[in-house]
């Protein structure tokens, strides 16, 4: 015990005060997997198809495979899928045990495709799937994907491929490193029980220009070239004041890239759960040299998916068909959030809310870090400290606001500790080498983790959330899972060993990427069960391919940096491509104290991002809004309140996110694919394909530089209006604009129409039934259009159908609405007023005719714009509004 407290001090210190330490992380030279699969040199690989074995079916093609260096035989299947897909499998034929196979990331059903054999030479043979083909070069291996005929993707093109089969130590083999059988890192011994068992193979882009991807890293959205440097390295770890610029593991590993250049996109999904390292290949030097990555797995099977595009927006579109989308979130989650490690007492969440609203600050939910619990025990409340949780909770209820605790994955060695109890009895917790139950050390001191791959350990911790066990909170208290790489202060690189096992006698290794994951299924499955027709809200630090199914991400324990606060962009960003569109940072940064000027930015940045959390480090000053300057408070409500103004567009963004599979919050290239300036542009991005925001990230600027992007890599645009005064911009490149300490400048693209709610209330929930805005921003045509989505923003009740879905249009002087989907649900809310900027002239009136009736309308003309006054209509009426000149 004294020894675990002893460790737990030295953590916390560290963490606290040091910054990173890199000795705690290894390197690839310290890793003895990619220390010998990044010795093999291009050319270097000896695999070939073996041409007499092929199978075919009406979606997949199998063949056997043979590494001629040694005679090893695998298996390789070639799967045809829905929407411009492949998946690559390739798997030893007669393995000594089998290999593990990922489990829970890809959604429940994959729509299949069909192909066909068309010939077979000797030396390739060509398979087609619609507008589809791959042509499978027998001797040396290498599948060339075509798109419409254009060559997208290319696997084993620098024939780098490896795959390590499983042996016995006994076979005497020949060993390529010494530590291939038993690794030692910082004291930690990896006995590892069945030897090498590598995997690498590379994947070539040679329409690409740009890679990007492979979150999360504290990284440009561009992959860098990893030549002479470390590669990119996935493997969730506890990185606490991860430094930037780097490769280093961060909390999240998503094992999809992207290659893109000005005609064509595709992508990789590389479908394993241990350690990877990836190495970039980041410029073309020519034709047959091509932008590549080589993803390096520790363990496990290829599994690949080829994505080919051809658009940006098509690729992650496919790749969110195989693992999901963000669902549609509860409408108060989009609001602000306020957190910091420790809320004291029950007294000062109390004072805390009063505040908020003593300075008309709006504020939808408090977060409580570790310190409500009872000494570190989940599903507990301190007693001193929390004595009345349900009355603290109805306070914030009563108030229209919600409340979320964190539950991490330790859990305290205590024999009166009801949760150790039963996991203990049960054998519900992962095991060491030995078998025995594992013990680590975090927060509580010793602890043990629930093996969440087990179903039984899954329900049973779901359990614990229905109210009847976890009577001191309500349906209505959301959670938050922290610490879940999983974190283990004294564990090697503080995590779990690998050589851990978990259910299905499966090692650590082969599954490690997905603790988290399985936690948050987990909690996920909980929170139905005590609710089922309320949607989850869960926040989870660790998380692999498909989580984002059940939680949001953010980026882990930031710094109050300037950088940092650059740096969450361009998180963010590849979160997004990556299926994670409900990402944000820590608004302010977790570690240390930002100057005033930083944290005015950080909210003007919250304000854009899906996730908008202030959040501090209990060795931080408090840092509540009125605890600043008047000027740097009323900067701080002012971007809280704009943000709220615009929720009925994030509300949309997201529900067609769910809908479509698209990112929310977008790079540029994304929106204008040709354009080459926008590629390696990562201070600015886009809302859908409606705000661009161009946030200001240093201090003490009076002016930035903004980009206009090119539709057609050349001269053509869009037209942009300024949010803030509908200053328009006709022009592609870069504009000098003037900033301030309020502004900070986004821009309306021409031809969107966006719905906002100007009457701003303390929390969302008190926003449902208030007016609509619509922002109309005209296209060179003189024509726009936009979605509005609406809903109860709670329930299940929208996949009933019960929703309202409706599409506005300006065309000709006149705005008309129409309805998508036949609406099947009630709302108050009416058109108060519509904002139309880019007429060439103004109005002298307008009219609004609908239920076969005309009424005159008000319009008032402004610098930029004119705004038509209260037509007055429910939101969900079919209408027309004429403008008469």
């Amino acid at each position: 015990m004294r020894l675990a407290l002893v460790i737990l001090i030295i953590f916390t210190l560290h963490n606290y005060g040091w910054g990173v330490d890199r000795t705690t992380f290894k390197t690839c030279q310290q890793s003895s997997f990619c220390r010998r699969t990044r010795k093999d040199t291009p050319g270097s690989s000896k695999f070939a198809i073996v041409s007499d074995t092929l199978k075919s079916f009406d979606d997949f093609v199998e063949l056997d495979l043979v590494n001629k260096a040694n005679d090893h035989l695998f298996v390789l299947r070639l799967e045809a899928l829905e929407s411009n897909k492949f998946r690559v499998q390739i798997d030893e034929k007669n393995p000594l045990k089998a290999r593990y196979r990922v489990k829970d990331a890809l959604q429940p059903s994959l729509k299949i495709g069909s192909l066909n054999v068309e010939t077979s030479d000797g030396s390739s043979i060509l398979i087609t799937s619609g507008e589809n083909k791959a042509v499978l070069t027998l001797d040396p291996f290498r599948i060339d994907f075509y798109q419409n005929d254009v060559l997208s993707v290319s696997v084993n093109a620098k024939r780098l491929m490896r795959f390590e089969h499983i042996r016995r130590k006994s076979s005497g083999e020949p060993m390529e490193d010494p530590d291939e059988w038993e690794e030692d890192f910082s004291g930690h011994l990896d006995t590892k029980p069945f030897g090498p068992e590598a995997i690498a193979l590379d994947f070539s882009f040679p329409q690409a220009e740009v890679l990007f991807g492979i979150p999360e890293h504290a990284e440009s959205f561009i992959l860098k070239s990893t030549e002479g440097d470390d590669p990119y390295r996935l493997f969730n770890l506890d990185t606490a004041n991860y430094e930037l610029e780097s490769k280093m593991a961060l909390y999240g590993s998503v094992p999809v890239i992207y290659g893109h250049g000005p005609e064509r996109s595709a992508g990789v999904f590389w479908h394993n759960a241990a350690e990877t390292w990836v190495d970039i290949w980041a410029s073309k030097k020519d034709v047959s040299d091509s932008p590549s990555a080589r993803f390096m797995s520790e363990s496990g099977i290829v599994d690949a998916f080829i994505l080919l595009g051809p658009t940006p927006l098509d690729a992650f579109r496919q790749y969110t068909e195989l693992t999901g989308t963000a669902n549609l979130p509860q409408l108060f989650t989009l609001g602000h959030h306020q957190c910091r490690w420790n809320y004291d007492n029950s007294t000062d969440i109390v004072e805390v809310a009063a505040n908020f609203d003593n300075y008309d600050i709006p504020m939808d939910t408090i977060w409580l870090d570790i310190e409500y619990t009872d000494e570190k025990k989940y599903f507990t409340w301190d007693p001193k400290h929390f004595p009345n949780p349900l009355g603290m909770i109805k306070n914030l209820t009563d108030s229209h606001r919600h409340l979320t605790i964190i539950i991490d994955p330790h859990y305290k060695i205590d024999k009166t500790y009801f949760f150790h109890q039963e996991c203990e009895k049960k054998g519900y917790y992962t095991k060491n080498l030995q078998g025995k139950d594992y013990e680590g050390s975090c927060w509580p001191g010793p602890a043990s983790y629930p093996d969440f791959f087990n179903p039984a350990v899954r329900q049973y911790y779901a359990d614990q959330f229905v109210v009847e066990r976890f009577n001191t909170t309500t349906k209505d208290v959301m959670i938050w899972n922290d610490m879940n790489e999983p974190s283990v202060f004294n564990g090697p690189e503080k995590t779990m060993p690998k050589d851990n096992l978990h259910y299905g006698g499966w090692e650590h290794r082969d599954v490690h990427n997905l603790f988290g994951h399985m936690q948050v299924m987990g909690t996920h499955q909980g929170l139905l069960q005590r609710d089922p027709n309320q949607r989850p809200f869960i926040l989870t630090r660790s998380h692999f391919a498909g989580s984002q199914r059940y939680a949001i991400v953010w980026m882990g324990d930031n710094t109050a940096a300037w950088g940092h606060l650059e740096n969450s962009i361009k998180m963010c960003l590849s979160e997004g491509i990556a299926g994670f569109s409900f990402c944000g940072s820590d608004v302010g940064g977790f570690f240390g104290d930002p100057e005033p000027e930083l944290v005015e930015r950080w909210y003007q940045v919250g304000t854009y991002t899906p996730f908008f959390r202030a959040h501090a480090n209990q060795g931080t000053a408090r840092r509540e809004p009125w605890l600043f300057s008047e000027r740097t408070r009323l900067v701080i409500r002012d971007a809280i309140r704009k943000r709220y103004s615009y929720l009925p567009m994030w509300y949309t963004m997201f529900y067609e996110h769910e809908k479509f599979g698209l990112p929310v919050m977008r790079p540029l290239l994304a929106q204008y694919p040709k354009d080459k300036e926008v590629y390696r542009i990562e201070s600015q991005f886009m809302l859908q394909d409606q705000l661009l925001v161009c946030p200001v990230m240093e201090p003490g600027v009076k002016e930035i530089d903004v980009y206009f992007p090119s539709k057609d890599g050349q001269k053509v645009g869009d037209v942009w209006y300024d949010t803030d005064n509908f200053q328009k911009y006709d022009k592609v490149g870069h504009e000098t604009i003037q900033v301030d300490y309020k502004k900070t400048p986004v821009y309306q693209r021409g031809g969107t129409i966006i719905s906002k709610k100007e009457n701003i209330r303390r929390t969302a929930t008190l926003m449902k039934d208030d007016p609509y805005t619509l922002i109309v921003c005209l296209d060179k045509n003189g024509s726009s259009k936009g979605t509005l989505y609406i809903d109860d923003e709670k329930s299940y009740d929208y996949r009933q159908g019960k929703y309202i879905y409706e599409q506005f249009e300006f065309s000709g002087n006149s705005l008309k609405n129409s309805f998508i989907t036949t609406p099947d649900y009630k709302t108050a809310s009416t058109l108060e007023r519509v904002i139309i900027a880019g007429l060439e002239k103004t109005p002298k009136s307008a009219t609004i005719k609908y239920d076969g009736k005309t009424e005159e309308l008000k319009v008032i003309a402004h610098e930029q714009a004119i705004a038509v006054e209260k037509p007055g209509i429910n939101i969900a009426k079919e209408f027309v509004i004429e403008l008469n000149y």
